[in-house]
């Protein structure tokens, strides 16, 4: 992560607090392997930004450095937050902010020592608001640099930055079209663009016609091969539903990198079974596990979800239905999907790759292998979905955590038994608001991650589930 660094001082406060607190920062930032953009002491006195000519030296330094993803403001003492306001405005930059100041010590509350950041913070906040600047806060109102409190501090700050760097020049495949019935999954690409996320668009005859010119002794596709026999058995499959998924794996993989898609959703019903004999899931699934989260049924909000939930967690998400009610426990569900999660959603290994259950039924087992098969193993979950209201003009996301459970349940598929407590006023919100059927998850609780980078950052309207 590459920081902007702003340490400020209040000039009747003791210059050596600053001192000592600018060196710890950078020293622990470096020890944590970010790279720090910051004024020098030949730049300012002590390095810091004290006055508004010192704001305006810090402004231009951040200017000429584009790739700073988050500063960090921090005050050793109470600081000066007319400065500091000025640094960050005048700079142009759009990235988070964090706003961290130092503890006074009993002992040390004598004009040597006294720092008064405690006060200064709450003014700094005050100004920055005034300037319509968004800014993370610590856990603690006031914390020294070296605690545990703000080690993790700087650990969420990271995964705030991502979210919102990500998603702010995300660019998300669309390959195939919507399903006709499926009217849920429609969005807007104009106000996705607003926000700099770029939609880039694949006809599913194209992605056909490149997997078919591939040859079954290309190398690519012998690496495929094996890189498929090597992530999940598929003991039911013939040799050439293997080769047409390892063809499908390259060009798809291909289309991604070329187009530098973070994402994508795909239609993964019924023109690739129909047309080319296979389902996609365990491509969907390999590609979800080396990073680019794919979203079934052409559903591009998903996969804007899916993304969100990967840069928050930095675990391969996965995406199901809210799809039963799991007996007359009324804070637990099944949810399901045919399904292509990636490992690191199951929990562990795949149990199988074998044949699409339902669509099988319809479209000709023979045509329908690629399902990834399992049960999601028990543990923390986080939950959301955004999508476009073209209404009002905004983009729109709900989320909150519970749990996959070990509860006892004989589905197909890939399945979960889910937990979240107050879920019958969950669902009640989703149904009176409009939400889709669709929702993202990945394992861990990053639900506060998820708040702050798509609620105070990007602006989005969210409905946060509290239980």
């Amino acid at each position: 992560m590459v920081y902007g660094v702003i340490v400020s001082n209040r000039s009747f406060f003791p210059d050596h607090l600053v001192e000592e607190g600018r060196a710890e920062l950078l020293a622990l930032l470096k020890e944590l392997g970010h790279e720090v953009v910051t004024l020098t002491t030949q730049d300012t006195e002590l390095g810091a930004v004290e006055t508004v000519a010192d704001g305006d030296k810090c402004a231009a330094l951040f200017k000429s450095r584009q790739d700073i993803e988050g500063i960090i403001c921090c005050l050793p003492n109470f600081g000066d937050e007319v400065a500091v306001s000025t640094a960050i405005r005048r700079s142009g930059l759009n990235v988070p902010v964090l706003v961290q100041a130092c503890d006074d010590a009993l002992d040390k509350m004598d004009l040597a020592n006294r720092r008064d950041a405690f006060c200064g913070k709450l003014s700094l906040c005050s100004v920055l608001r005034q300037n319509g600047i968004p800014y993370t806060l610590t856990q603690l109102h006031t914390c020294a640099i070296r605690s545990p409190e703000f080690r993790a501090d700087l650990e969420r700050f990271a995964s705030i930055c991502r979210v919102v760097n990500g998603l702010r020049r995300a660019r998300i495949a669309a390959i195939g079209a919507r399903p006709t019935a499926f009217q849920t999954v429609r969005y807007s690409e104009k106000l996705l663009q607003r926000d700099g996320i770029y939609v880039t668009v694949c006809d599913m005859a194209e992605m056909i016609g490149h997997t078919e010119a591939l040859k079954e002794e290309d190398p690519r596709v012998a690496q495929a091969l094996q890189k498929l026999a090597d992530y999940a058995p598929s003991p039911a499959a013939k040799i050439e539903e293997r080769v047409r998924i390892a063809k499908l794996y390259v060009a798809m993989k291909e289309y991604l990198q070329e187009n530098n898609c973070d994402a994508g959703a795909v239609q993964c019903w019924d023109a690739l079974e129909k047309y080319y004999h296979c389902a996609p899931c365990v491509v969907m699934s390999m590609l979800g596990q080396e990073g680019i989260p794919l979203a079934c049924e052409m559903d591009v909000m998903g996969a804007v979800s899916m993304l969100a939930l990967r840069l928050a967690a930095s675990l391969a998400p996965g995406y199901m239905d809210w799809d039963n009610n799991y007996g007359d426990d009324r804070d637990k569900c099944v949810n399901v999907h045919c399904s292509n999660y990636p490992k690191d959603f199951f929990g562990g290994p795949i149990d199988e790759v074998g044949h699409l259950d339902i669509l099988g039924t319809t479209l000709g087992r023979e045509n329908c292998f690629g399902a990834c098969k399992g049960r999601v193993v028990p543990g923390e979950m986080t939950f959301m979905k955004a999508s476009t209201d073209e209404f009002t003009g905004k983009v729109r996301a709900y989320m909150g955590k519970g749990e996959f459970t070990d509860d006892p349940l004989n589905s197909f598929g890939g399945v979960a038994v889910c937990h979240v407590p107050g879920l019958q006023k969950l669902l009640h919100t989703l149904a009176e608001e409009g939400f889709e059927h669709h929702v993202a998850l990945t394992r861990g609780d990053c639900l506060s991650i998820l708040r702050e980078a798509l609620g105070k950052y990007m602006s989005w309207e969210l409905t946060v589930h509290e239980g």
